[in-house]
């Protein structure tokens, strides 16, 4: 349908989107939204640890586990479509070709808006890599004279899903996102993510204390409505409004 409404994530990593984002993703995909997960890597190199320390363990062996880890959470979730670029990881590093398959890729879905990583991860420069190139593909998507005759993208918000420590990455959030309806989902993607189980608990807690967060800031203890599990997102740009 021409109406359609899309939304775009972009992931460093396998299980990035799962972690920091899946809530969005599953309640949006319920909202009626073709919601696209763009997967940079695999995470092959530097987050597939439980993995390599198997026998006799491969390069190859690893991205194919990571590959069908991702593609059962997406499912899970309700993704549209996962695109996985194969780009290698721990560098990510992206020339001007892949740059242009996700400027393709962006003005292809029209997000309504994009999700991706902190401006700042001193401890995975992937990720705030992802971002940078998340940024500098969008103003590409964005230009007339960039493959002309084809339909270029508007002004689609970029949200900041949550780092793993919030503290030293100067993330933000402004926008906090009840996801309870949808929570089964994401604890079901991620579960899908075997590779690292040890998380899984990690960014359950992380909902729980969003959800706190999502309540006091919707009218307080006393007034706001109740939410048990939520995300937090930090905008980049300003917000039109006609009223506040």
């Amino acid at each position: 349908m021409a109406d359609r409404k899309t939304a775009l994530v972009i992931s460093a990593h396998a299980a990035d989107f799962v972690w920091r984002c899946g809530g969005a993703i599953a309640l949006h995909a319920d909202k009626g939204y073709d919601v696209t997960v763009v997967c940079l890597s695999f995470g092959e190199r530097g987050e597939s640890a439980k993995l390599w320390k198997q026998p006799g363990m491969t390069l190859e062996a690893v991205k194919s586990a990571r590959r069908a880890e991702a593609e059962k959470a997406a499912k899970a979730l309700g993704v549209h479509d996962l695109v996985c670029m194969d780009l290698g990881d721990y560098p990510l590093d992206l020339g001007r070709e892949e740059k242009n398959r996700l400027v393709e890729v962006i003005r292809k879905v029209q997000p309504a808006f994009m999700l991706s990583h902190s401006k700042y991860d001193p401890y995975n420069t992937d990720h705030m890599y992802t971002t940078q190139v998340a940024l500098e593909c969008r103003m590409i998507a964005q230009a007339w004279g960039h493959n002309p005759g084809e339909k270029v993208l508007g002004a689609p918000q970029l949200y900041l899903f949550e780092p793993h420590q919030t503290e030293q990455m100067g993330w933000k959030p402004d926008t906090f996102l009840d996801i309870t309806s949808v929570w089964d989902k994401k604890r079901a993607a991620i579960e899908c993510m075997e590779g690292q189980e040890h998380l899984w608990e990690y960014y359950t807690r992380v909902a729980i204390n969003r959800a706190n967060h999502f309540k006091r800031n919707s009218g307080g203890q006393s007034g706001g409505r109740d939410c048990k599990y939520a995300e937090g997102f930090e905008s980049i740009f300003p917000r039109t409004v006609d009223e506040l």
